[in-house]
């Protein structure tokens, strides 16, 4: 939490006089999700958000570029797409069978460890809304050390201008804030139970 100089002296006139014993310091306040949007000259958007990792850089690099690793807190399933070294396939779906429609292809742009990753997606669910206009919008997480804890900074660029941009980012706005949040709930709180999460 940032306290303002007032608040903070207000602090310090109310509180009481030192003691040998000073009274233990409060637990830290979770971390909450920043998050800010702008556009370019041509009107097409960008998407920031970011948010502190109670984890260190090499273990959040994990989580976050390889199948194993996103299946700990994105989704049940996560796999390399054979014959092409650079994607990977997800579904919310344990049981899809490769390439089926309730899967989701992502490819992995550049990866330079542990600090960058770049990706967008190339092939959504059926019937997911604006998906042409989605495969265009590119995705970079960024880590840097925080204390004990890692940076996560996520810019997502290339929402259009017009009504698919608009409803992608009002998605997206909500969706990535949530999608740091699980990843921040992974090391908090332990790897996802996903049988437990589907009632199982």
């Amino acid at each position: 939490m940032r306290w303002s100089i007032a608040f903070a002296l207000a602090l310090l006139s109310s509180a009481p006089a030192l003691s040998a014993e000073p009274p233990p310091a409060p637990p830290p306040a979770p971390s909450t999700v920043t998050v800010a949007s702008s556009a370019g000259p041509d009107g097409v958007r960008t998407l920031t958000h970011e948010l502190v990792v109670p984890a260190p850089v090499d273990q959040v690099w994990e989580a976050l570029t390889t199948a194993e690793g996103w299946m700990t807190w994105a989704v049940p399933l996560a796999r390399p797409v054979a014959g092409k070294p650079d994607h990977f396939e997800t579904s919310y779906n344990p049981q899809a069978a490769p390439g089926a429609a309730d899967t989701i292809e992502h490819q992995w742009l550049a990866r330079q460890a542990p600090h960058t990753a770049r990706f967008r997606t190339v092939r959504t669910p059926a019937g997911f809304p604006h998906a042409e206009a989605y495969k265009q919008v590119v995705s970079t997480f960024t880590l840097t050390p925080e204390g004990a804890g890692t940076r996560v900074r996520l810019v997502s660029t290339g929402y259009p201008p017009g009504e698919a941009g608009d409803a992608l980012v009002g998605f997206f706005t909500d969706g990535n804030r949530m999608t740091l949040e699980a990843l921040a709930g992974r090391f908090r709180d332990g790897a996802k139970d996903w049988g437990k999460a589907a009632g199982g």
